[in-house]
């Protein structure tokens, strides 16, 4: 399904679990089909599908060579995205998309927020992983509804993933949805989930370089958050520098530089949030 890294393109098994809860799976796109199984209950067991399709591979075989067709592949993906989107704008759910590599501090950043502001808004999150619950355990014990979406082979969420994940966890009207996707900063920019707004994230113990290596995902993104600024005596990064490459991709992009695990910075993303809520 991914036209970066080929991701989809095998039975990727995706299992949608709340902490506490027994998971249950659905395996997605076999081939060039797309099949949604959907399970209302906990259950243990699994179910082998078979499916027999002719498929036209896009090869010539006489001259050795592939041929490529071009196709919309991500208008299903679109589509649905809209869909969601019309959702989370009738009810007033304030719909953001974290996407970063691994280890830029997604999970502190969405615990430190939820602590913070969870007396005046109601978060709900969906956490997205190739495996485990780690993060959806440690937004749980802040105290916020939480669904954990683990995606096995694939390394970003799509939007019938959200659609999904998002009618087991019933955000209340006039809330805040958080969704943290795959640390990557390659596919997810692809995808359109139904998101108000983008949040692209870079610790300073990344290189400044960042936006220029992966443009698409700053081009597509709204908001930028530097984080670990604790950090940047002990480390080689640029602030100034990495915002004048991060603008030369997008003359729009927000910042936000701060740390998470310290506080310091915070504030001022606190207020963007409660503003952005009450103004979308």
């Amino acid at each position: 399904m991914c036209d970066t890294c080929g991701c989809g393109e095998h039975e990727d098994k995706i299992t949608y679990q709340r902490p506490g809860q027994t998971s249950h799976s659905h395996t997605h796109t076999h081939g060039n089909h797309e099949h949604t199984h959907e399970h209302n209950h906990d259950h243990d067991h699994e179910h082998d599908h078979n499916h027999n399709h002719d498929h036209t591979h896009p090869h010539d075989h006489d001259h050795g060579k592939t041929i490529q067709i071009e196709t919309d592949v991500m208008q299903k993906n679109n589509l649905l995205a809209e869909r969601n989107r019309g959702f989370f704008e009738a009810r007033n759910i304030l719909t953001l998309n974290l996407v970063s590599s691994p280890g830029s501090g997604k999970t502190t950043l969405l615990e430190k927020t939820i602590q913070q502001l969870k007396d005046e808004i109601n978060f709900y999150v969906i956490e997205g992983d190739q495996q485990t619950l780690r993060d959806a355990e440690r937004i749980n014990a802040v105290g916020a509804p939480v669904i954990q979406v683990n995606t096995g082979n694939g390394c970003h969420l799509d939007a019938s993933m959200i659609n999904h994940a998002v009618k087991e966890l019933n955000p209340a009207a006039n809330s805040v949805l958080l969704i943290e996707n795959v640390g990557n900063l390659v596919c997810p920019s692809l995808f359109d989930l139904g998101e108000a707004h983008k949040v692209v994230i870079i610790s300073v113990t990344e290189g400044d370089d960042k936006p220029l290596k992966y443009p698409t995902m700053f081009r597509n993104s709204d908001i930028c958050i530097i984080n670990k600024i604790d950090l940047l005596p002990y480390v080689d990064f640029d602030v100034q520098v990495c915002k004048e490459y991060a603008l030369q991709v997008n003359r729009r992009l927000q910042f936000f530089e701060l740390s998470a695990s310290k506080g310091e910075g915070t504030e001022a993303w606190f207020k963007w949030l409660k503003e952005r809520l009450h103004s979308e």
